[in-house]
């Protein structure tokens, strides 16, 4: 068999999404045409806040085509060997080509394309970071908790280790997602020298 590696279960699932057997025998005949679906996530758009928090800082991207291939999960050395302040990793991920929380938002609204390889992690979207409602600095992230994707979110005061990688564009030459970071509150500025600019953690 070509396909030997598929299961009963996996074949049932194609012939359901056809319509059945008279949905597969369209498809044989040349009926039915089988279209891949886009996945497209504009990453200019607002993030969701949660309840009483703000936005601090935005780092907008235009429209991002999913991809998990163009995609990598980035560790820092510190996080390899031990753990790394968010402080610390906050500048080291400065001008990097980190996803925002549009991307978070989308993936969970739609688990079924998330990599199931990420179970076990917790992937942040540093380009978005959050103030809570106790002032805390925050980074959002992805992780499974044992029956769905959910979120959940780590202080910048916090360590992280190597269950905590950022997502991040692997492709350098769209790696600044359009280079424009979105600030509020009193100082808030805009930059288009990159994400990270004046801000201090809590």
């Amino acid at each position: 068999m070509k396909y030997g590696t598929l299961t009963l279960g996996q074949v049932e699932a194609v012939m359901n999404k056809l319509g059945g057997m008279e949905g597969v025998e369209k498809f044989l005949r040349g009926e039915v045409e089988v279209r891949v679906t886009k996945h497209l996530i504009n990453c200019s758009a607002d993030p969701l806040i949660p309840n009483n928090w703000t936005v601090e800082e935005h780092q907008k991207g235009g429209e991002f085509e999913w991809n998990p291939d163009s995609l990598t999960l980035y560790l820092s050395e510190e996080q390899k060997q031990k753990w790394v302040t968010g402080r610390t990793l906050r500048e080291e991920l400065k001008g990097k080509p980190v996803l925002n929380a549009c991307v978070l938002d989308y993936l969970l609204a739609h688990p079924e394309i998330i990599p199931k390889e990420w179970k076990g992690k917790a992937v942040f979207f540093w380009g978005t970071i959050y103030r809570d409602s106790g002032g805390y600095l925050s980074v959002c992230y992805l992780c499974w908790s044992g029956d769905r994707w959910d979120w959940d979110r780590s202080w910048l005061g916090e360590d992280w280790g190597a269950a905590g990688p950022a997502l991040l564009l692997a492709s350098s030459p769209a790696c600044r997602q359009g280079g424009q970071v979105v600030l509020s509150g009193p100082d808030s500025l805009i930059s288009e020298s990159g994400p990270f600019s004046s801000l201090d953690s809590h």
